[in-house]
């Protein structure tokens, strides 16, 4: 018998005539205390009708277990009542003042909420037994899952996601307040015309709630042009995989078509009528990238995200850990593109926090890491000051290779445990089984000898110190010995030269590097020692990591110019008739003669203000007619 079964059995109890001994003060005393009168239905004739409610298919045990439970509870219920009623028995007087009446009448109030207070109580001590015996139950016959899923994805729980800083826009209302955020937000949101606003007016809706972004109002519903389906269940991973409603599965084909002819226009006209369609927004978000215009780049990565979002599996959750959705599927690549653009715009606007929750939700994504977020993580690690995840993260992720032999992990290991020192002697405590963070700087330097030399060119670093340090053979001719191992410190400067510029972190790696030239002057077979272990860390002849490009982690964005990008805004066949660059960008550049005939002249002239404009010799033309007059 289920709680709400039980409910209407009490609810028809309390329905039924109880107080009239009350209400008429004139009648004696003994029917006062007698007992309420009972339904014409036998209450316990309900325990065989529970089982045709379709609530509950347990076994029989469990349904013996409830019923006795609730039959406890209502003898209970009965017996407490009985005496609450005794206690409430109002002798029988002749002359009564309107207090008293006032107050018996006061009273049955009292008793009905008593009693509703100890049914309420009951109902939820069955109810939490009952979720307790099943739960207890589930969690004996999953147990097995459990460990192998503990076993083979130890490094979920490092990499779980806060919801809470997923979103850039909650720290920067931590950073700057509610008020300017909302503020600057309002006007973002607000439509840029008239027409706009009318549009929205008509189509006015209230946009889902997603956990990547926050949609504004004005953005059109989504179109269900996309969804996720689930492959197979391996190992305690969910796989997962992206696909295109059949009805819209011909616009991939046009979008790749008007790619592969450098087609922008014809890509526009795919978003005027799939506007979430996610590969033409990626690539006009690239568009404005390269232009100069990194809001409109944002934003159009934001509504990619919005439309990924909104076509999640139901068993797809981030804050789970559960999932795979692997890059080899070509339909799968958007999302790790716009993750990866969203984390980089999120960094941009010094939302560090932020930034690191999409990192780790794109390392979750695949674990062959095809964007090379683990270059990346531990510098938002840093910027966002969660040192102690960050080692946490480099003891537990489980990778090919450990991951302080990686050179970003080696050198932020050792920024980490420096500020974690510089804490811990403020509040006054030690960490004397941890190894120094001048010791980890000297190892980090030891095995990477060629860091240095870039750090100090890219910083700049511009003490006369690192030019004696550079002079040091250990220093100056070191060498990779690897092309991915190279690759990956190019990597790492660009991404992390910012960090050097901080004066403590300076004195360190100053500090770190003269205690390697002294050690080395005494015993140079340490040097031989750490070059055997590069090697064998990094054996491929190969550059592994070739599919990553050192300037898509750089913070500096190369902008094209307009002349540049018009050959992408015309018709394939248009290409051929514009003039060359060279002959555009000349101080003798023709401008094509705007017409004027048939216009509204308070435009023209508004628009003849704009020192591009060109509306030709007309002037002449009208001369030549005056003189023929």
């Amino acid at each position: 018998m289920s709680a709400r079964l039980l409910r209407r059995v009490l609810q028809e109890r309390e329905a039924a005539p109880q107080d009239t001994d009350v209400a008429d003060d004139d009648q004696p005393a003994e029917e006062e205390a007698s007992p309420p009168r009972s339904s014409a239905r036998n209450l316990f004739d309900l325990l065989d009708d529970g089982n045709g409610d379709g609530e509950g298919d347990g076994d029989e045990e469990d349904k013996e277990e409830d019923e006795t439970e609730i039959i406890q509870a209502l003898s209970y219920t009965e017996q407490k009542h009985s005496e609450q009623k005794k206690a409430n028995v109002v002798p029988e007087t002749n002359k009564k003042s309107k207090k008293k009446k006032k107050k018996s009448k006061a009273e049955p109030s009292s008793t009905k909420s008593k009693d509703a207070q100890s049914l309420d109580s009951i109902l939820e001590a069955i109810e939490k037994n009952t979720i307790q015996q099943r739960s207890h139950q589930s969690d004996r016959a999953a147990g097995k899952e459990f460990e192998t899923n503990e076993a083979t994805h130890g490094a979920s729980s490092v990499l779980a996601i806060d919801p809470k800083h997923l979103k850039g826009e909650n720290e920067m209302r931590r950073i700057f307040g509610s008020k300017v955020v909302d503020s600057f937000e309002n006007q973002r949101n607000m439509p840029s015309s008239s027409r706009q606003v009318r549009g929205a007016r008509r189509v006015a809706h209230n946009p889902r709630k997603t956990l990547l972004v926050s949609p504004p109002s004005y953005w059109p519903p989504w179109d269900k042009s996309i969804s996720m389906d689930l492959l197979e269940m391996k190992n305690g991973l969910n796989y997962f995989r992206y696909t295109y409603d059949p009805s819209v599965s011909h616009v991939q084909e046009l979008f790749e078509a008007d790619k592969a002819a450098n087609d922008l226009n014809a890509i526009a006209a795919i978003l005027g009528k799939y506007p979430y369609h996610p590969e033409s927004l990626l690539t006009f978000a690239e568009l404005f990238k390269y232009s100069g215009e990194h809001q409109s780049s944002a934003d159009a990565v934001e509504k990619c995200l919005f439309a990924l979002e909104c076509a999640w599996h139901p068993l797809f959750s981030p804050l789970q850990g559960n999932y795979q959705l692997k890059f080899s599927h070509d339909i799968n690549k958007p999302l790790f593109t716009a993750l990866f653009s969203h984390m980089k715009n999120l960094d941009r606007r010094g939302c560090h926090r932020s930034a690191l929750e999409v990192c780790k939700f794109l390392l979750s994504l695949d674990s062959d890491d095809p964007k090379g977020a683990l270059f990346c993580i531990d510098y938002f690690a840093l910027r966002s000051q969660q040192y102690k995840w960050l080692e946490q993260f480099a003891e537990e992720y489980q990778c090919d290779n450990s991951l302080w032999l990686f050179p970003n992990f080696s050198f932020s290991l050792a920024i980490a445990r420096f500020y974690l020192e510089r804490d811990a002697a403020s509040e006054g405590s030690d960490d004397a089984d941890k190894s120094t963070s001048l010791d980890l700087m000297k190892q980090a330097l030891m095995l990477h000898p060629m860091v240095l030399r870039k750090i100090v060119d890219k910083a700049p670093l511009k003490d006369s110190s690192w030019t004696q340090i550079l002079r040091n053979v250990f220093f100056g001719s070191a060498k990779p010995g690897s092309p991915s191992l190279e690759h990956m410190i190019n990597i790492y400067v660009e991404r992390h030269y910012i960090m050097w510029r901080f004066p403590e972190l300076q004195n360190l790696l100053k500090e770190a590097a003269l205690l390697v030239i002294e050690s080395l002057k005494q015993d140079n077979r340490e040097a031989q020692d750490w070059a055997c272990v590069r090697k064998e860390a990094f054996l491929s002849e190969k550059n592994e990591y070739s599919h990553l490009l050192v300037s898509d982690f750089s913070d500096t964005t190369p902008s094209l110019p307009p002349e540049e990008l018009r050959p992408f805004m015309v018709g394939p066949g248009m290409v051929h008739e514009m003039p060359p660059v060279e002959q555009e960008a000349g101080p003798e550049r023709l401008r094509a003669p705007r017409e004027v005939a048939g216009r509204n002249p308070a435009v023209v002239f508004l628009e003849s203000l704009l020192p591009w404009v060109d509306y030709g010799d007309n002037h002449h033309d009208a001369n030549d007619d005056n003189d023929d007059d």
